[in-house]
């Protein structure tokens, strides 16, 4: 099951991460975004866990907490849709 990680703090480490959603469950992928110009974490993430009873915990536990001096946001992930530019779908990513 596919979880958003949200608020994140900036220095946030994807090992740091999953080591927080480990204590839950076993974890099959951490990824933090980050600003593809800058460089710069962008504040969220998506964290892959193998069992979805485990993954509904962790959010339930793990939503709104405190975690390297922010409280995230943590809850299920919604696929993603796809941007459109001026009313279009966007048909240069596909």
């Amino acid at each position: 099951m596919n979880i958003y990680v949200g608020n994140l703090n900036y220095a946030t480490t994807e090992e740091e991460l999953n080591s927080l959603f480990a204590q839950h469950g076993n974890v099959v992928s951490v990824n933090i975004i980050y600003d593809k110009y800058s460089g710069r974490a962008k504040g969220f993430g998506f964290v892959e866990m193998e069992n979805k009873d485990e993954a509904m915990k962790a959010i339930s536990e793990l939503n709104d907490k405190e975690f390297n001096g922010r409280n995230i946001r943590v809850n299920e992930a919604k696929p993603r849709e796809e941007k459109k530019r001026n009313g279009r779908e966007d048909f240069r990513r596909r």
